[in-house]
């Protein structure tokens, strides 16, 4: 199954540069150190799809050229993966359509709570139009896409991985649950977090996340949710092993993987 890939954001949640600071990372020329809030749009023969909806979200589908999308995954409900979903509107001006917004109960009414005004009885003219649709553990299936959750752990907030053909995508994670570990069996391209160089209580640091990686053995390795306590992209590139690397925004990327099943030994 071919699933193209581009990364919209790579950063953590105050994005990089931060404001008012001025390290060598968040003054750096280079465009790859210059990191929106995470999320990724996946493409398939069938589907183009979105994983998180940030703060950087309009600015994200802009710099893409997106003029369609077929339906946004949430992976939870932190703001800097939500916070741009008002920015769905030209989405359904342009198709004439709801769009589906695939989230876990927990996930939606925070949704709810955060953009009450689009879920409220005869909502005012012009707002987001959406459907959303529950998951669980469960796959679900996208315009004959099948999808499978990767159950991790955000501290001790539940966040979902998503597993698409050969493609794994987990951010926002410092644990592995058993289901998600089996179901990154024989993944090609896996997408994992990698905040910093520091222990930290919510995120795998650097050398947690290659380690992972050299664990799970995908074919290629990509590095996101990125702070710029971890160092330049020209710097950390050199340490990293052989098919690991950094994302970077705009960076794109596909794999022919074969899909999880659940005959898999």
């Amino acid at each position: 199954m071919q699933v193209d890939f581009t990364f919209l954001g790579t950063g953590t949640s105050q994005g990089v540069p931060i404001i008012g600071c001025s390290c060598e990372v968040c003054s750096s020329k280079d465009p790859r150190d210059a990191r929106l809030r995470s999320s990724i749009l996946i493409q398939t023969a069938s589907a183009r799809v979105i994983i998180d909806s940030g703060p950087d979200f309009r600015q994200q589908c802009l710099r893409a050229g997106l003029t369609h999308l077929d339906g946004l995954v949430i992976t939870h409900e932190h703001k800097d993966h939500v916070a741009g979903l008002d920015d769905i509107r030209p989405f359904n001006f342009r198709s004439g359509k709801d769009m589906p917004v695939y989230a876990t109960d927990s996930v939606q009414e925070a949704l709810k709570r955060e953009f009450h005004y689009i879920f409220r009885p005869n909502p005012y003219p012009g707002v987001p139009k959406v459907t959303l649709e529950s998951i669980h553990e469960d796959p679900f299936v996208i315009l004959g896409d099948r999808w499978w959750p990767l159950p991790v752990v955000h501290h001790k907030l539940p966040v979902l991985g998503f597993r698409i053909g050969g493609l794994a995508y987990i951010t926002d994670a410092n644990q592995f649950t058993d289901l998600a570990l089996k179901r990154l069996q024989g993944v090609d391209v896996l997408v994992l977090n990698a905040l910093r160089r520091e222990s930290h209580l919510s995120h795998f640091t650097l050398e947690e996340a290659i380690d992972w990686s050299k664990r799970i053995g995908a074919r290629q390795t990509y590095f996101t949710h990125i702070s710029h306590q971890l160092g330049k992209h020209s710097d950390v590139a050199l340490e990293l092993p052989s098919g690991v690397f950094l994302a970077h925004d705009g960076l794109s990327g596909r794999t022919e993987g074969a899909e999880y099943r659940l005959d898999n030994p």
